[in-house]
């Protein structure tokens, strides 16, 4: 079989764990026998962002603005456990948050559904899509301990200098934080919500608790209402979709009892949570596909859950594992797409299509991992539980 070409290439980036063992998978048994790949190679592994003092990540994000198409394995974020276990100088940041803030984009994810995986909430008959802002807010925070008898002052230097007392500290010693965002990014962010939901043909949510934060939330509230008006209403009225805008808290109610179908725009701290309960009510944090699409036009796909530390380590005690690859798999089919749709290679876009369904019709005649074996129902179908290796064995069947 001749090798589907590739015009340019997209920014590979390897990661940690058992999603570096499944990300080896997916190139040797799923891409590399049908695809004559072209990518850009940075190995993000804790290990080399520690031996680069972490401008390995800098450079790939900074290549993905050059060919403006990524693939994202998962990767550590070190806390004080991991610092000690790998001997790490410093406390190196969030991976993600240092891309998304270099190209400061909005992460859109939305579950894969499958027959015979219902929902937790069984009125959910289609996707629910979470568009997290990519920047700012606790992310980016500045924090630290407070003595019993201190106080604490919000301090703004420059053309409006201004002091607000935060909390006096008299009784008790506690914490204070201090965290901020940029007009600049949250126009990026409600542009590229818009963008998303005219391309998609989705009515697009947005939330914040404007009541209780009436300058910092409101902010973000007033910045969509009028990018909307000025430039999205008609737009959105020719293709038939709507913008709407509630409370955080109503729009959780509201989502619990639809019927999905919806994008929904949230904050970034808000988005990180609620992204996993919609992953987790749909079937699996596993089947959850995560893209970050800057508003200049570049896109990085990765998979929304973490690097699988627990089967890891029996990993390398030479246990077999049954772990689940399907949204690890649907970052690549994504990139790969967008890179055909970019370059004009509708092959390669046909490739991706036909590697996604693979992996659904696999789920669906009842090969599966572990954790949606004890999801999936079926009167006709038998489940047949597999390992790692054999699941992707069963995707290569189908795709042959």
């Amino acid at each position: 079989m001749k090798k589907i070409e590739m015009k340019n290439p997209i920014v590979e980036m390897d990661g940690d764990e058992m999603t570096r063992i499944i990300w080896t998978l997916v190139k040797d048994k799923l891409i590399l026998p049908f695809v004559d790949l072209k990518s850009e190679y940075y190995d993000l592994s804790l290990v080399n962002r520690e031996a680069t003092k972490d401008s390995v990540t800098i450079d790939a994000a900074n290549a993905t603005k050059k060919y403006h198409v990524a693939v994202k394995c998962a990767t550590i974020t070190p806390n004080a456990q991991r610092v000690e276990e790998y001997n790490l100088s410093q406390m190196w940041k969030s991976p993600n948050g240092t891309i998304r803030a270099i190209l400061d984009g909005t992460v859109f994810r939305a579950p894969v559904l499958v027959k015979g995986i219902t929902p937790l909430i069984p009125t959910w008959t289609s996707p629910i899509v979470i568009a997290r802002h990519a920047y700012g807010d606790v992310y980016k925070n500045v924090e630290t301990k407070v003595e019993k008898g201190d106080k604490a002052y919000l301090v703004v230097e420059g053309k409006k200098p201004s002091k607000q007392l935060i909390f006096d500290y008299e009784k008790s010693g506690g914490v204070c934080q201090g965290v901020h965002n940029l007009d600049s990014s949250i126009s990026s962010f409600a542009r590229s919500c818009f963008e998303y939901a005219l391309s998609e043909k989705k009515d697009l949510w947005f939330s914040t608790k404007d009541t209780i934060s009436k300058t910092y939330d409101h902010t973000f509230k007033d910045i969509f209402s009028e990018i909307f008006e000025k430039e999205y209403k008609k737009k959105f009225e020719e293709k038939g979709i709507e913008y709407f805008y509630t409370l955080i808290d109503d729009a959780v109610a509201r989502i619990v009892r639809s019927s999905g179908g919806m994008i929904w725009a949230c904050k970034n701290y808000d988005g990180d949570v609620m992204s996993d309960m919609i992953a987790t009510a749909f079937g699996s944090l596993a089947m959850m596909t995560s893209v970050l699409v800057s508003p200049d036009g570049n896109f990085e796909y990765e998979a929304a859950h973490g690097t699988v530390t627990r089967h890891y380590y029996r990993h390398l005690k030479g246990e077999s594992t049954s772990t689940n690859p399907v949204a690890t798999i649907f970052a690549w089919t994504g990139a790969l797409r967008k890179r055909g749709e970019l370059d004009s290679t509708p092959e390669l876009c046909e490739f991706a299509s036909k590697l996604e369904n693979a992996v659904i019709r696999t789920i669906e005649e009842g090969d599966m991992t572990k954790d949606l074996a004890a999801l999936f129902k079926s009167d006709t179908v038998k489940v047949n539980t597999l390992n790692t290796e054999e699941f992707f064995d069963a995707v290569v069947k189908r795709m042959k």
